[in-house]
């Protein structure tokens, strides 16, 4: 139980900021600057940061074993269930703002070429496990869109528990080439300056491009 408070701690608390991440967006807000100025609270305030979605082994899937064994006392864990209804729709709301942002250059996500940065679930690691990557790629070929990606910690993407991807690691070279690129994981080997300077379009899940003043990048 110790364990699972700990996990369903910080999954509800993500999607909470995802959630005024999204509203926020509408509203013509800066979340993230935000979340800067509540973090110089001395007291009372832990920050928590939106991104595409979870991943890892814990915080997507533990909580739910708690949400599941609580039926058995006749309880519905409703904080469990929103939270993961909230943090599960993050994919398709990064799909959503690359047909945005791509629409801006008019072009559509059909057809579009795509490059993904970053497939761990987290920056600098080489952990695949439930990474909203996968599916935000599935989400986009599904559009019609061609997808590429790059990560340093992995050349070849292949089968996992719930996807089949078949993926060779392309290389970072030409970026004009692609529609849009699109920054899920924010790994510390990356050159964002140069990555916006040469790309057409960039969606930055992760606000990796913080101080790069460009019309070509869409945070999201």
């Amino acid at each position: 139980m110790t364990k699972l408070l700990e996990n369903i701690y910080r999954c509800v608390n993500i999607a909470l900021v995802n959630e005024l991440k999204v509203l926020s967006l509408r509203m013509g807000v800066d979340i993230w600057e935000v979340i800067d100025a509540a973090s110089t609270k001395p007291f009372g305030f832990h920050p928590f940061y939106p991104g595409p979605g979870l991943g890892g082994h814990c915080i997507p899937i533990d909580p739910f074993y708690l949400s599941w064994k609580a039926k058995e006392f006749d309880f519905n864990t409703r904080f469990i269930e929103l939270a993961g209804e909230v943090n599960e729709a993050m994919p398709a709301h990064v799909v959503q703002y690359v047909a945005k942002g791509l629409n801006q250059n008019k072009k559509a996500v059909n057809g579009s070429r795509i490059l993904m940065l970053g497939m761990a679930y987290k920056k600098d690691i080489d952990d695949l496990r439930e990474s909203p990557a996968l599916t935000i790629i599935e989400l986009l070929q599904k559009e019609g869109a061609q997808v590429s990606y790059h990560d340093p910690y992995f050349p070849l993407i292949g089968k996992g528990r719930k996807y089949d991807l078949q993926m060779k690691r392309t290389e970072l070279e030409k970026l004009g080439q692609y529609d849009c690129i699109v920054i899920v994981t924010d790994h510390s080997d990356y050159d964002y300056k140069k990555i916006v300077g040469e790309a057409l379009l960039v969606v930055d899940t992760r606000n990796a491009t913080k101080g790069i003043d460009s019309p070509k990048v869409v945070r999201c």
